[in-house]
């Protein structure tokens, strides 16, 4: 599953994730660090991407446009290091990894994930 940091996580985690067999990129790394929020769900969908943010702007994104595409987790949660970010995310694509691949809007708290198949209407 390939995967798109958005900016407000740490650049690290990228290269821990990519240790744990994840094929990802930091929005930073990309030219993208002051791409809009609808560009960088673009470059996901186009690159056939999950966009993995802190930021509850992508998921509103998805539902005004009924997309379908591409996947979001959004990650509610604070002052995690990167260690922490990438095993949380580790969790929620092995646990969700069928809806993520068909199209879906989650959303994790660290202690449970909220699955939200695409559109949501």
């Amino acid at each position: 599953m390939k995967l798109v940091l958005d900016q407000g996580l740490p650049r690290s985690a990228r290269a821990l994730l990519q240790q744990r067999g994840h094929d990802v990129v930091h929005v930073g790394d990309i030219g993208m660090s002051r791409a809009m929020d609808e560009e960088i769900l673009e470059f996901a969908r186009t690159t056939d991407a999950v966009v993995v943010t802190l930021d509850a702007d992508f998921h509103a994104l998805l539902v005004r446009d009924f997309a379908v595409r591409p996947s979001v987790i959004r990650l509610r949660v604070q002052g995690f290091g990167s260690a922490a970010v990438c095993s949380l995310i580790d969790s929620v694509t092995q646990s969700c990894a069928d809806d993520l691949t068909k199209g879906a809007a989650v959303s994790t708290n660290g202690k449970r994930a909220r699955v939200h198949r695409l559109p949501i209407r």
